[in-house]
């Protein structure tokens, strides 16, 4: 057998007219806010206080070294002479800076060896054949072979470039050897000349002060 259930008291409900000031979400009266912490005083930055910056470290740009100076050279005939100041090729003087470079370029005078093998295989044939005596066909053959070792010989030419201009040609005879040698030691002088007035053109725009430049208001007149 269950046993009886305790009474229940019923207490019925109270409503209380509030505020919308003191509404239901209007704190007790012994509820507490935390208070707000307080805000450490600052002290004012003032302009005794505020030390001036060093002023940024400005680039100097170094001077370029002096120009290197050169010796005289010569060619063994004297036609053609490097100078400290240019390059001189039969009395004509051409500045350093005036080149962009020389060539030099052995040449056979391909008349000169047609002509001497021409004469030379005519007069051994006319001998051969008894149509000339000894001493004109002797004469012949030395003529053929004078014309060819003329023409196989040839000559040197030196070519002058420089710049917006049709290049300077010149000729000279002998050993290709001394010829290209002359022509090396003058394009070494011409690369030489043209780095320096580089870099002397490099430093004087780096040495120009930017502040007086003129500025693009300035130049547009506003």
């Amino acid at each position: 057998m269950k046993a009886p259930l305790p009474s229940v008291r019923l207490v019925p409900p109270q409503w209380v007219r509030t505020t919308t000031a003191s509404g239901a979400f209007s704190p007790m009266s012994h509820s507490t806010l935390p208070e707000p912490e307080a805000t450490p005083n600052q002290p004012e930055e003032t302009a005794d206080q505020l030390a001036p910056l060093p002023p940024e470290p400005r680039f100097q740009p170094l001077p370029p070294p002096p120009p290197e100076q050169f010796t005289i050279l010569r060619s063994e005939d004297g036609r053609v002479e490097l100078t400290n100041d240019g390059l001189e090729l039969n009395g004509e003087l051409f500045g350093w800076r005036e080149l962009e470079g020389v060539d030099v370029r052995p040449v056979r005078w391909l008349l000169g060896v047609m002509l001497g093998a021409f004469t030379l295989c005519i007069f051994m044939l006319g001998f051969l054949q008894f149509w000339l005596r000894t001493v004109p066909a002797a004469l012949g053959m030395s003529l053929g072979i004078a014309l060819l070792a003329w023409g196989a010989r040839g000559t040197n030419r030196w070519r002058l470039h420089r710049p917006g201009q049709e290049p300077r040609h010149f000729a000279f005879s002998g050993p290709a050897r001394s010829w290209q040698q002359l022509a090396q030691e003058a394009n070494r002088r011409i690369r030489q000349r043209h780095d320096e007035a580089a870099a002397t053109a490099a430093y004087w725009l780096q040495a120009a002060e930017p502040t007086n430049w003129p500025s693009q208001h300035q130049i547009s007149g506003f």
